[in-house]
C-alpha cells in the first residue's frame, strides 16, 4: 500500500502507523534515501522505502510523496542496506544474517512464488533509415509488430542475492551480458526491490535473426519483476526504463503494433493494420548477419525517398503488399550475406502468388513471407537448405495491463472452454 506522511498523520487513530512511519523516516534521513532500498521494521510493521518518489497530480499541481510498502511482520527492529554499514546496532555478521533472513521473508511472503510468461518476437513490416545521428547511431522509422513466435521464461523467487539463469539454448550468455539479467538489475535499481530470481529460458526464437528475441526477453523480465512486486511501476515507466538497456525493448510495452522512430525507442501505439488471422512463414538460414557489419555497408544516399508515414497510410488503407514492405537494411545485409538475397528472390519466384509480401526483418537474417504458413517446396528439396530454421507465425497483440499470450495456449484454452460448454 502507498502512504504519505500527511495522510498517515491526519487521523489520531493512526498513531501506531505514525510512530512506525517516524521510524521509517528516520531511517531514510540516516542515509537510506541514497541507497536502492531501505527496510524498517517497527511496531510490528515492515516499511520498504522506494527510492523514487511517487508523483501525483493534485489540484492542478504535481506533488511528490515518499513511497513505502508496508506489511505486518510482528517484529520490532530496524534494518536497511547502506545504513547498517554506518550503525553500531549490530556487527557485520549479525547484519548479514538479518539481511538474508529479511530477503528470505520477502520471497516467502510474496503472493506469487513462480511465474511462467510468453516472451514474443517481432518483425519489422517496413524499416526506413532516415538519418545518421551525431552519436553514430541511425534514426529509423519502422512499423514493428509482435508475432506469435516466442520463448517461454519461467521465474521463481530465490532467497539468494544473485539471479541465476539457465536455458536450453547453447551459446546464450547466462551472466549480465544477457538482457534478462540486465533487465532485472535495472528493475531493482529503479524500484528498490530486493527480489532475486531463478530463471529458466526455453528458447525458440533464433539468435541473430532480426526478430528481437533478446529484446522481448528483457521486456518480459521487466514485466515479471513488476508482477512479483505487485505492479509497483506503470507500463509507461517500464517502457521508459527499458530504453536504457536496448532501443528495441520499449516497443514490447506497446500493445503489439507500433510506429517506432529515433533509434526505435520512441514508440507510438497504432491500431493493428494487418488482420491477426493472416499467417506468415519465417525462414532463417544458419548464417547470421552482424548488425555492425550491415550498418557498415549501409549508404544513406542509396535509399529511396518514400516517406515512411506514407507507407503506414498505404498499409492501413490497402493492406500488406510487396510495395510497402521496404527495408533499407536489405541491400547492405545482402552484401554481407549474398545467399540471403538469393533466398528472398527464390521465395518471391516460387510462391505463385501465395505470399502477399516477402521481406527481411530487422538487420537479418530472417526472411518473412506473409500470407501463407508454408515455405516453398525448394527448401525441403535442396541440401543447402537442410539446416534452415522454419516457423509458422501470426501477428499478435495484447490487452492493457496484460502480457502477451502464447497463441497456441490461447487456442487450447478456447478448445477446453468449448468442451466444457458442451457438457453444460
Amino acid at each position: 500500500s502507498y502512504a504519505s506522511h500527511s495522510s498517515l498523520c491526519q487521523s489520531s487513530k493512526n498513531t501506531h502507523l505514525t510512530d512506525s512511519y517516524a521510524s521509517a523516516k528516520a531511517a531514510v534521513a540516516f542515509g537510506a534515501a541514497n541507497s536502492r532500498l531501505a527496510v524498517v521494521q517497527s511496531n510490528g510493521l515492515k516499511w520498504t522505502h522506494m527510492r523514487n518518489p511517487l508523483q501525483i497530480k493534485f489540484n492542478g499541481s504535481q506533488k511528490k510523496f515518499d513511497v513505502f510498502v508496508v506489511r505486518a511482520t510482528g517484529l520490532n527492529s530496524f534494518m536497511g542496506n547502506d545504513e547498517l554499514k554506518h550503525s553500531n546496532l549490530q556487527n557485520n555478521s549479525d547484519s548479514n544474517a538479518q539481511s538474508d533472513e529479511l530477503r528470505s521473508e520477502e520471497a516467502n511472503s510474496s503472493s506469487i512464488q513462480s511465474l511462467s510468461l510468453f516472451s514474443p518476437a517481432k518483425v519489422n513490416v517496413f524499416l526506413r533509415i532516415t538519418s545518421k545521428r551525431p552519436d553514430g547511431y541511425h534514426d529509423l522509422a519502422s512499423l514493428f509488430h509482435v508475432i506469435s513466435l516466442g520463448d517461454t521464461i519461467k521465474f521463481s523467487l530465490s532467497p539468494s542475492i544473485k539471479d541465476s539463469l539457465t536455458t536450453n539454448a547453447p551459446g546464450v550468455p547466462l551472466d549480465d551480458r544477457n538482457l534478462i539479467i540486465r533487465a532485472l538489475n535495472l528493475y531493482r535499481e529503479k524500484t528498490g526491490s530486493a527480489n532475486f530470481f531463478r530463471i529458466h529460458l526455453d528458447k525458440r526464437v533464433p539468435t541473430g535473426a532480426g526478430l528481437g528475441g533478446g529484446s522481448g526477453n528483457a521486456a518480459t523480465a521487466l514485466w515479471a519483476a513488476n508482477q512479483f512486486n505487485g505492479f509497483l511501476a506503470s507500463e509507461k515507466e517500464l517502457q521508459e526504463w527499458s530504453g536504457e538497456i536496448g532501443s528495441d525493448i520499449p516497443f514490447f510495452f506497446s500493445h503489439g503494433a507500433a510506429y517506432c522512430t529515433s533509434r526505435g525507442e520512441i514508440v507510438q501505439d497504432i491500431l493493428p493494420p494487418i488482420p491477426m488471422d493472416i499467417p506468415m512463414v519465417l525462414i532463417k538460414p544458419r548464417e547470421e548477419c552482424s548488425t555492425a557489419e550491415v550498418y557498415k555497408c549501409f549508404r544513406l544516399e542509396t535509399v529511396n525517398s518514400i516517406n515512411p508515414l506514407q507507407l503506414l497510410e498505404d498499409l492501413s488503407r490497402n493492406g500488406i503488399s510487396q510495395s510497402v514492405c521496404i527495408n533499407d537494411l536489405e541491400h547492405p545485409a545482402f552484401e554481407v550475406l549474398p545467399s540471403l538475397k538469393i533466398l528472398k528472390q527464390r521465395m518471391i519466384g516460387a510462391n505463385q502468388g501465395q505470399y502477399k509480401a516477402v521481406f527481411m526483418s530487422g538487420s537479418g537474417s530472417t526472411i518473412v513471407g506473409v500470407g501463407h504458413p508454408e515455405p516453398p517446396q525448394f527448401l525441403y528439396n535442396e541440401e543447402e537448405y537442410s539446416d534452415v530454421f522454419i516457423s509458422e507465425a501470426y501477428f499478435l497483440t495484447r490487452k492493457e495491463n496484460e502480457w502477451y499470450q502464447d497463441r497456441a495456449s490461447v487456442r487450447l484454452v478456447g478448445v477446453t472452454e468449448a468442451i466444457q460448454q458442451s457438457f453444460r
